[in-house]
């Protein structure tokens, strides 16, 4: 793996190419020493690591003390706008999750989610990162027109860790339901999440700092 230093979006971020089964992934990682946690979020299939609600979502998780790792699948970084079959998406996160457990420690939790497709991703891998909690942006829940597709709930309700799902009122993937250790927070605006941004925020900054609270680990241990 190479690692390749540019013009960072915070004072402290690296960009850092990644091996993985399926090409290199590009990771923006803003990992200050004594972060008690990381948060690693991944893209919609056809997005970038700039969407505004993953913007939100980072600067929500630096303010809170957290590391942040935002990366870029493989068929990104190669300049396709067609995502990857799944198992690849997920292989190559999974890989991502190895790599950056070595770069802040093994100890240090870990906490998965995305918007959209990466939402999905971070769903189906949690287990296996070892995510203490996943975070998804507008969760494509259904296909629109597509009732003759499958729901993708079960793999929302397949996440045995606290889950916070903040979806768009309008959203036309739908609406998924709240569950066990499961928040869904609606808000103002479609599957974009381009509207409501302050309350976006507040919901991620208040999921974070309960899923991290010194009482919350204590009791789960």
């Amino acid at each position: 793996m190479a690692t390749n230093p540019s013009e960072p979006d915070h004072a402290t971020a690296s960009v850092v190419e990644v091996t993985t089964p399926h090409g290199p992934a590009r990771v923006h990682l803003d990992s200050p020493a004594g972060s008690r946690a990381t948060v690693m979020l991944g893209h919609g299939a056809g997005g970038g690591v700039t969407a505004g609600d993953l913007t939100l979502a980072a600067s929500a998780a630096r303010a809170a003390g957290l590391g942040v790792a935002l990366v870029e699948q493989p068929y990104r970084v190669a300049g396709r706008r067609s995502p990857a079959p799944a198992r690849q998406l997920d292989a190559a996160w999974v890989a991502v999750a190895a790599w950056l457990r070595a770069q802040v420690g093994d100890p240090t939790p870990l906490v998965t989610g995305g918007r959209s497709s990466g939402a999905r991703v971070a769903c189906r891998t949690a287990a296996e990162v070892g995510a203490v909690g996943v975070l998804c942006l507008a969760f494509p829940l259904q296909p629109p027109g597509r009732a003759d597709r499958p729901s993708r709930l079960p793999e929302l309700d397949g996440v045995t860790v606290p889950t916070l799902v903040v979806q768009g009122s309008r959203d036309p993937f739908g609406m998924p339901s709240s569950g066990p250790d499961r928040r869904v927070v609606v808000v103002d605006g479609d599957h974009s999440l381009a509207k409501d941004h302050p309350r976006i925020r507040t919901a991620v900054e208040e999921w974070l700092t309960e899923l991290l609270s010194p009482e919350r680990n204590r009791a789960t241990r």
